[in-house]
């Protein structure tokens, strides 16, 4: 390991919460005061160029300027934060603030409206250096297990920025009328903040010392795009990623013309409340995805999220809207874009080995920004070409969401199944997973389960993020009104009155799903414990198993006995329990070699 990794060691497990925090301190200040610099230049572009036209053309540059360091540095951000600790990568951007600010500062004193649109550039210049090394830092500084919470608390934090950045860009707009140069002071002891706090930050070795720079980044890209392509979920995450920032962004720059020429709304402060609203909905929704993830990576709020998304961009498309109305449903718009958002982020940096990590993720901030430059495109085209209005264009926002989110579906049709049986399963039962840490990150695994009632197949869907192939016996999966979801979900029907053939073929199934790198599931005893005691195990997943380099994960239901889907003294129940919601837990045991044998693994 060279100087600089020996520099930047590991502290122990226990600083790095503190580290954590640092962190979201550190990229609050920074998306706060780029926000605060990019809306004070819109307003002073609005401000000061009374023509429609150019108005609007300067508008679609400012976006154009905002988008294109992030195309042409991420990578290289990619790079260095591979490259170097992440935290060293972080103080010298933060060092690079200090002089954008002072820069910014001498051109609103000389009120220069080019040199400040240039520091805009040069604002995203910083970011498109700060975005790897962030999103990078976070599985370095907290487990698998907490990184749904993690980016669910970075992006709440983010947009709680943004919705400050976007309302003090109003009023230091309005309050220093003529005296912009406080502007620029605030601008500047804030870089100086984000500084110290990024000082703060555990101190982390470099992922890949030895790692090369590419010169000519379209190869490094290329090269990371062809790896993110051989993960499907990981390439499904880099084109909702890249959606969702270009729909985001293209929406900031509608809100602008909709205050002005469909409200008739010449107050900055009124608009930078209508662009707050939007922030503070994807605030609180990244906020609660977070929460609802419970330790794992829900790719059921996805299609959710784009549903939601759909129907607000429609609301949207009437004309007769009250502000409070508009206000309302651009809040309810951010809030779903939080579910869509926080399990893709997510993806994006569980995925990746730990030393592609950056250059990925460096991938995917470059590919989201070639989005929002083409959300600036598509600006200009709405506005200038089709001469489309504000709420016509959110109609259009509407269909583009709706026929993503059914090409969604139709490449994951199991997404949305699994969380609607999750929202389900945590409606009726309060589930504690124990052992979440032995299932395996990737690769196939055989879960091999006690079977207490009809829903245990949908309390271990609740309690992982991987998606579970599960045994099932082919009498019910026949049921008309079960086929078609067990088909969604991937079932293998098997039943012990099928010819040796037919059974065989069965388990081969299985047999191929693990090694194809799934997750199989098999309820062992063979039938639903009547009694609550463990029945002897069958043979089956020994069959399943034989001659397949993958681990058995003994899983265990408690609790289930008395709940309204399972047996109690021999019974079907027919009441419901005492205490709503029913406490279940959900056990995964330490992981056994293939070779395991029926009573080793019922032990």
């Amino acid at each position: 390991m060279n100087n600089n990794s020996n520099a930047d060691s590991g502290h122990p497990r226990e600083t790095q919460n503190g580290g954590f925090w640092a962190l979201i301190i550190t990229q609050f200040q920074g998306a706060f005061s780029d926000n605060v610099l990019k809306w004070l230049a819109t307003f002073l572009v609005s401000d000061v160029i009374t023509n429609t036209t150019q108005r609007d053309r300067l508008i679609f540059v400012v976006g154009i300027l905002f988008s294109v360091p992030f195309i042409l540095f991420s990578m290289a951000g990619g790079f260095l934060a591979d490259r170097f600790s992440k935290r060293r990568v972080i103080l010298w951007v933060k060092i690079f603030e200090i002089f954008v600010m002072f820069l910014t500062t001498a051109s609103l004193v000389a009120g220069w409206l080019y040199l400040t649109i240039f520091c805009v550039f040069l604002m995203a210049v910083h970011s498109a250096f700060f975005g790897p090394s962030k999103y990078g830092l976070l599985p370095e500084l907290l487990p698998e297990k907490k990184l749904s919470w993690g980016n669910g608390i970075l992006e709440f934090t983010t947009f709680l920025a943004i919705i400050g950045g976007t309302v003090v860009g109003g009023l230091l707009f309005e309050h220093f009328r003529g005296h912009q140069v406080w502007s620029g002071i605030i601008l500047m002891a804030l870089a100086l903040v984000g500084l110290v706090s990024g000082w703060r930050i555990t101190r982390v070795p470099a992922a890949n010392s030895q790692k090369k720079f590419e010169l000519i980044f379209i190869l490094d890209l290329w090269k990371q795009l062809k790896l993110m392509k051989q993960d499907r979920p990981l390439w499904l995450a880099l084109i909702g990623n890249t959606y969702f920032f270009g729909v985001a962004a293209l929406i900031q720059m509608i809100i602008v013309i909709y205050a002005k020429d469909v409200m008739g709304i010449s107050d900055a402060a009124k608009t930078s409340y209508l662009q707050a609203a939007t922030a503070i909905g994807i605030g609180l929704g990244c906020f609660l995805a977070g929460y609802l993830s419970a330790g794992k990576i829900e790719r059921g709020l996805i299609p959710l999220g784009a549903f939601g998304l759909t129907i607000c961009a429609a609301f949207l498309g009437r004309h007769s809207i009250s502000y409070p109305g508009v206000m309302t449903n651009l809040a309810l718009l951010g809030f779903f874009g939080g579910f869509y958002i926080v399990p893709i982020a997510a993806i994006l940096q569980h995925r990746p080995a730990k030393d592609q990590k950056g250059g990925v993720l460096a991938a995917a901030n470059l590919i989201s920004f070639v989005g929002i430059a083409l959300s600036s495109v598509a600006f200009w085209l709405f506005t200038e070409l089709l001469h489309l209005t504000p709420p016509q264009i959110f109609l259009v926002i509407a269909g583009l969401t709706l026929a993503a989110t059914i090409y969604l579906l139709w490449l994951m049709p199991d997404a949305l199944l699994r969380f609607v049986l999750w929202a389900f399963t945590n409606t009726i039962y309060r589930i504690r997973v124990v052992g979440r840490d032995n299932i395996p990150d990737k690769g196939g695994a055989l879960f091999v389960c006690n079977h207490l009632s009809f829903a245990d197949a949908l309390f271990l869907i609740a309690a992982t993020d991987r998606p579970v192939r599960f045994l099932m016996f082919k009498g019910i999966y026949e049921q008309r009104w079960i086929k078609p979801f067990a088909k969604m979900l991937g079932v293998i029907p098997v039943s012990s009155d099928q010819r040796p053939r037919e059974l065989l073929q069965s388990l081969q199934a299985a047999t191929e799903a693990i090694r194809s790198g799934e997750v199989v599931c098999i309820f062992a005893e063979g039938q639903i414990t009547r009694i609550g005691q463990l029945l002897p195990f069958q043979r089956g997943f020994e069959r399943i198993m034989k001659d397949v380099e993958a681990p058995i994960i003994p899983v265990a239901l408690d609790g289930v006995i008395g709940s309204p889907t399972s047996f109690e003294h021999g019974r079907m129940v027919r009441h419901f329990p005492d205490r709503l919601p029913h406490p279940i837990t959900v056990s995964f045991g330490s992981a056994m070699p293939h070779t395991a044998k029926p009573v080793e693994v019922r032990e």
